[in-house]
């Protein structure tokens, strides 16, 4: 599986249009879910400009809700499709462009959402996310904007009460990331390069998308683990007997039967249209405003089942936002941020320098050797695979999660460049300015030849695959031949049987010692990057 992409298959719809078929699911799917997971995503405010503009909220460009739908209501509402609209788990994932959709047109539906008793909402850290999106609603007429969610769970407190389960004592308090969580809790390692991108420019790139997407539908996954083992302990659910409730796995809902369902949909038909009617005579009795929804959803008069009340009633808390929440708050350090020494002047300026200023450290007339050398951070680690695809040295961070001083000193000692998107490393002091850049594309593809560009490096063809991508080593010499690679990978690396009669050299990375033969992969990998650096043009 690519590196970055979330394990699991979802079908995402994006609402951009009030006369599309997206956005008739999406007002059916807000009243027929029992839980709905939460996300927005704004674009990043870099320093400068909350310095200039500190009276302002971020916009809110794009708002993503995964909707678990209730239990027997599975059936997708007339000329919506068929279930392929669904996610394997029946849920239905939605991206609601707010740059483009009029947002009073969605306005009353997220505020009835937001409060319904009969939908529990999940979110990681959502307040601040429900701060910026009220703002957000607030600057387009819609008043008063959200101040409530509830019922509410934070994915934060869930995990906190199952580490308190599992060490049998209480938990002390850890700050951890959304990906940290997934990773414990699911085995799902959730791609964070895109956090920090442009969510304001359109069109959104497709990873853009996979990756908005799978942000709230963990949440649903996640969720599922915590019910599962809370039923558990509880004593109400067997494991052994529930085989489709385990981890990571969310809740397998109860299929109706053909009959139940006709008699099902029958009955919610009539009842449709006498609520429609009672909405309609409530509506005209309530006073105008500009962001009133006359098209409101009626929710399907449903309770929840018995084990989500228990988890509400024994974890469920609730967002409410104080007047003091909508008002931005300026930094009191800010003047107290300055670096206790700079190199040179400019050094104090970096956070706004976008060139690279070189001479890179590996220049012959600064003592190098002359062959470019970089360090990837965490951010652009797919980035170095790519660097060492076309024979370049591209080195990673000793340490999972090394320091910022830590960073520079590798750089320092093995007179590299370090490659970053991560703005707030161009504000340390001790930077020198041949030391680092910061990339600015986002997409693989596009960061390689970015570098290839400002650090003009020359790639020849004979150059590609001829790092191992593993771990930047060098490949021996000779090749080796099916019998020597047999040998050498005895109690390491496993050689397929269909590749002893093919009379293929094997090629061995001198550091990690990994195997590699040129195969299939090998040739799809060389004809990927000749392309990609247009070697033939």
């Amino acid at each position: 599986m690519e590196e970055g992409i979330y394990p699991r298959p979802l079908n995402i719809h994006w609402v951009a249009t009030v006369d599309s078929p997206e956005f008739a699911l999406l007002s059916w799917a807000l009243a027929q879910s029992s839980i709905i997971a939460l996300d927005a995503e704004w674009k990043p405010r870099r320093t400068h400009q909350q310095e200039t503009n500190p009276c302002t909220f971020p916009v809110v460009t794009l708002l993503q809700l995964a909707c678990r739908l209730r239990p027997r209501l599975v059936d997708l509402p007339p000329g919506s499709g068929d279930a392929t609209l669904l996610s394997p788990d029946d849920s239905l994932v939605f991206l609601v462009d707010l740059q483009s959709i009029p947002l009073n047109s969605v306005y009353g539906q997220l505020r009835e959402m937001f409060v319904c008793p009969d939908v529990l909402k999940l979110g990681f850290r959502f307040k601040q996310d429900l701060v910026y999106l009220s703002s957000t609603f607030c600057s387009h007429g819609c008043d008063p904007g959200f101040d409530r969610v509830e019922p509410f769970m934070d994915i934060t407190s869930m995990h906190t009460a199952l580490q308190q389960r599992q060490i049998g004592r209480r938990a002390l308090k850890e700050s951890k990331s959304l990906a940290i969580i997934s990773q414990e809790l699911l085995g799902i390692s959730l791609a964070k390069e895109f956090q920090c991108s442009d969510w304001s420019r359109r069109p959104l790139t497709e990873e853009q998308k996979i990756y908005a997407a799978a942000d709230a539908h963990c949440l649903l996954e996640i969720f599922s683990v915590f019910q599962a083992r809370t039923a558990k302990e509880e004593g109400n659910v067997d494991e052994r007997d529930s085989p489709n409730l385990r981890l990571g796995l969310t809740i397998i809902l109860e299929k109706p039967t053909v009959t139940e369902r006709i008699i099902h949909n029958k009955f919610f038909e009539a009842s449709d249209l006498v609520r429609a009617a009672a909405a309609s005579d409530l509506l005209k009795s309530l006073p105008s405003t500009n962001c009133i929804e006359t098209d409101s959803f009626c929710r399907k008069s449903i309770n929840l089942d018995d084990s989500l009340l228990k988890i509400i009633q024994s974890y469920g808390s609730k967002i409410l936002l104080q007047e003091s929440d909508r008002k931005p708050r300026s930094s009191k350090k800010k003047t107290r941020r300055q670096p206790r020494f700079c190199l040179n002047a400019e050094v104090k300026h970096l956070e706004s320098v976008d060139d690279w200023l070189g001479p890179p450290p590996w220049d012959r007339l600064l003592g190098g050797d002359g062959y470019p050398k970089f360090l990837c951070d965490i951010m652009v680690e797919g980035l170095a695979k790519h660097l060492r695809c076309v024979g370049v040295d591209a080195a990673i961070p000793h340490s999972k999660k090394p320091e910022s001083r830590q960073l520079i000193d590798q750089a320092q000692r093995e007179k590299r460049v370090l490659l970053t998107r991560d703005a707030k490393l161009l504000r340390h002091g001790y930077l020198i300015r041949n030391q680092i850049y910061r990339v600015k594309s986002l997409l693989k593809n596009d960061q390689l030849l970015e570098v290839i560009e400002i650090f003009q490096l020359k790639i020849s063809e004979d150059q590609l695959m001829s790092r191992c991508t593993k771990c930047n080593g060098r490949f021996i010499q000779r090749p080796l031949s099916t019998e020597e690679a047999v040998e050498a990978a005895k109690g390491f690396q496993k050689i397929p049987d269909c590749l002893f009669d093919k009379n293929l050299e094997f090629w061995q990375c001198m550091d990690c010692h990994q195997l590699y033969w040129e195969g299939t992969r090998y040739h799809n990998a060389v004809q990927k990057f000749i392309d990609v650096c247009k070697l033939n043009e």
